[in-house]
Order: C-alpha cells, then structure tokens, then sequence
C-alpha cells in the first residue's frame, strides 16, 4: 500500500530556506521569515518529509550498505562476476577493510546528511505555532529519524561524532568542536536513546494515522528501535521490556505468509513497524538493480548472492529458506523462470520486485519497492533474546515458536543462545543485519572462518573512519584502532 508520499517536496535548510534538490518553487519571499513560511502546516510538514526523501537516494541504504551489512556477512558473497569488484565489494567480502573506500564515504555521507536535515528540522519546528499536536509529531518524527540514522553509524563506526542542533559550516570554531570531534560509544548510544524516548512520547500509535500518513515513524518504531539498542548493549531488562511494549500494545502480529512480508502485499501490512516508502514517483535507488539476476535477461547487476553456508544452514522443511533464497533456476513467485544464463546459482529472493504482478514502470534502478527497516518478527526476536539472557527461557521459546511455526518446523521445547541466535539468521537473513549480530554476540570470528573469511579480533567490530573524513577535519577525526 503507497501511502505516505515522501516524495512531494524535500526542504533543505540551511540559513535560508531552499529546497537542495530543487524540487520546491514555492519559496518565502523577502518580507516573509523562515519561520513565517514554516508557520503553513503543510509547509511544516514538507520539512520532515525533506529527511525521509533521503532515504531513498542511493549512498543510503543501497549499494554500499548491501557491501558493508550483508556482502561482509557469512549470509552472502560478493556475486556479480569475478572480475567486478563493485568498487570495493569485493574487498568487503574479503573483510580487507580499508579507510578509502566509497562504500565507507558513503555510509557516514548519507547519515550525517540526514541528521543535518534533522537539526534544522527540529531548530525550526520549536519554534512554530502551529496545532501543538502536529508539531509535537513531526518533532517525534525527526528525532526517531535521528536516532535511527545514528543507530546506523555507531554499529559501522563505533563512537561518531554526535551533532544534535544546528550548525552554521562557516562558524570553523564550532565545526571543529562538535562535527570533528568523535563521542565515544556510550556517549553516541545515551543520544540515540534519547532520541527514541522522547519520540515514543510525541508520536501516534500506526492505527491512529490516517490512511494518507501511513509509513510515518510510530510510537511503536520508536520503541522497537529502543528496545534494539538496549540489545545491541547488552541491557537486557530493558530490552525485554520495550519490547515487550511492542508486543503487547496490539499494533503488530505476524503475517500468516513468511514469503509475503517482502512482497508489495506486505507493506505496511501488520508486520511492518517502519519501512523507507517508494512509489513509482520516487523510487528506491539501485537497492532491487543491485541485487537482481544478471545475465540474460538481464534483470540487475547480480550482487549480495545467497551463500551457500546460508542455504546449507537451514533445517529441513524451514519454509524461510526457499522465501529468502533464489535459486537458479526455478520458478518464482510470479510465474519467472530465473534461467540458467544468469551467471549466479542463487539471488536475494527479498530484494525481487515483480514486473508482472507489482507495481512497475519499467525503471529497475528506482523501484517503487519499500525497504524494511523493523519488522515484528525483529522484535519478538530481541524479546527472546532478552529473556533467555535473564533467565526466562519460557518467554524466549514462546516467541522463537511462533516464527518456527509460521516456518513449517516443529516446536522447541526447550533452546540456546546458539540455538536462538540460529533462529535469528534464518528469520532475518538478508535483511542487512547478519554482520552486525554476529559482531555483538562474538560469533564473527568463528563464522567468518566457517566461511573462509578472516575476522580480526580487535579490528574488525567496527569499519574503519573514511579518510575523507579525517582529511576534511584536519586529522581530528582520530581513526578506529587496526586501521591506517
């Protein structure tokens, strides 16, 4: 379901109003202030939608994040072919890390793009007059925005530099203190938990948005991306929780289908907490081309192939294999025969968008297909994960049941941390988050050399700094340790 048009109009501020993608022509004129023009709700709201529109560009959430949180995982190989590197992919696959890379530029880029639209946002919304209700939203809406961009670079950077109002880039005395300087972990995680807290507190509930606002950041958003990064530091009380909050507030359920949860019928279904939203106006870069099967036809570049450990890894029956996993050849879903003459033996079954039976305009390098950011499953997950680690193995098996039962597989009686953190790569394969869990759990070095790669303690828990980066700070930016 497209609801949420994202794509109308993106504001970028920055000392005047503009538009940074001239996609506004209706600009404030002399006599009319920044904030009389924002004072027109619809104008307010165009605002926060300028930071969800860049959530489709293409240095966010496609190529180089498939490189850094699934081509690095033992979920996937490089793909393509063997002499294309994909820039860097194949030095991502290697896990040969290296502080030059664009897909490392790219990540911290996008970003920081996004939270400099976020604080302009928010220096601008408290200061408006409109219905107090609608400000307090969209304020809830840019904070979790921030908090999620900022869950995205402490995983690939550890300790960032935190920014959180709005920056003038000729004021060099404050770029230097605040935009060059890194935080440490901690300090990056107590802003995204702020963030998430106080936008859990201003934002509606997914069933109290009208029809034409489905696909905005939620209560329930909010508190699921809490209740991750409690996880994601170990704070399992808290995590269980926030979690539990999700589970219990009625908002969400499993959809009956594994297989639909990816497919146009699935989004924004009950499934779904928050997703980036495309539409055939303005699509998803890239993320569907990337992946898609390359030969003849031609139906994409072919990279982040299915691993053969991750086809190999499932239990016997787990409908989840043959749901996240093409394989060539074979019939898909809607009637496709993936032939022989692509040049790879499997494909992400995830990122495929029909051009039969889903929306389609012809353009696979912008598909209107949405990207799932959080999902229930993802929850329920976390809340087993947090329970185990407390003691309450019953809470945790109940939850892992109801995914092995939509799965096809028989009941657990009984589980372990291995055992769930198993449950949790088959449920969430591909899904840009392997890399990350086997780094907090300390499996990355175990896995990595079941699948021929090399993990280096110490080192690679985190990306390096682009060098950009630190070129552009003058070398205040100090690099992660292991890295030139």
């Amino acid at each position: 379901m497209k609801n949420f048009k994202i794509y109308i109009i993106a504001l970028f501020l920055f000392g005047v109003l503009y538009s940074c993608e001239n996609e506004l022509d209706v600009l404030p004129n002399d006599a009319q202030t920044e904030v009389d023009f924002l004072n027109d709700p619809n104008n307010a709201i165009q605002l926060v939608n300028g930071i969800y529109s860049i959530m489709l560009q293409w240095d966010m959430y496609s190529f180089s994040w498939i490189g850094l949180t699934s081509i690095t995982s033992d979920d996937a190989d490089k793909g393509s072919t063997p002499g294309d590197t994909g820039s860097d992919k194949n030095k991502l696959d290697a896990l040969n890390f290296e502080s030059n890379m664009a897909s490392l530029n790219d990540i911290w880029n996008s970003r920081y793009a996004a939270i400099y639209r976020a604080n302009n946002a928010l220096f601008y919304l408290e200061q408006l007059s409109i219905e107090e209700s609608l400000k307090n939203r969209l304020i809830g809406e840019t904070r979790f925005l921030r908090g999620l961009m900022y869950f995205d670079l402490v995983r690939c950077f550890g300790g960032v530099p935190v920014v959180t109002s709005k920056i003038d880039i000729n004021d060099l005395e404050t770029v230097n203190k605040v935009v060059y300087v890194r935080k440490s972990v901690e300090e990056v995680y107590a802003q995204i938990e702020e963030d998430l807290a106080d936008a859990a507190t201003r934002l509606p509930n997914k069933s109290e948005y009208k029809s034409e606002d489905l696909g905005r950041a939620t209560k329930g958003a909010a508190i699921g991306l809490l209740a991750k990064a409690y996880l994601y530091q170990k704070k399992w009380q808290k995590a269980f929780d926030k979690s539990g909050e999700v589970v219990n507030s009625g908002q969400y359920s499993l959809m009956e289908n594994y297989a639909d949860v990816w497919k146009e019928i699935g989004e924004n279904g009950t499934e779904s907490i928050f997703e980036v939203q495309a539409t055939l106006n303005k699509g998803l870069q890239g993320y569907t081309d990337v992946q898609g099967g390359r030969g003849t036809p031609d139906y994409g570049w072919g990279f982040n192939s299915p691993s053969l450990t991750l086809s190999n890894s499932y239990e016997p029956g787990d409908s989840r294999r043959g749901a996240t996993i093409i394989f060539v050849p074979s019939t898909l879903w809607d009637g496709f025969e993936a032939p022989v003459s692509w040049n790879n033996p499997r494909y992400n079954y995830k990122s495929y968008q029909s051009n039969t039976a889903e929306s389609w305009n012809g353009n696979k390098s912008e598909t209107a297909k949405n990207l799932r950011i959080l999902k229930y499953s993802d929850v329920l997950l976390i809340r087993a994960e947090a329970a185990l680690q407390l003691g309450n193995a019953g809470e945790a098996i109940s939850n892992v049941n109801a995914l092995r039962t939509r799965a096809g597989l028989n009941p657990k009686t009984s589980i372990t941390l291995q055992q769930l953190y198993d449950e949790r790569r088959w449920e969430m394969a591909m899904e840009h988050d392997r890399w990350f869990d086997l780094v907090r759990t300390g499996q990355a070095a175990e896995k990595m050399a079941l699948d021929g790669k090399t993990f280096k303690t110490g080192t690679h828990e985190v990306f390096p700094i682009p060098a950009d980066q630190i070129t552009q700070s003058g070398g205040r930016l100090i690099q992660n340790q292991g890295y030139n």
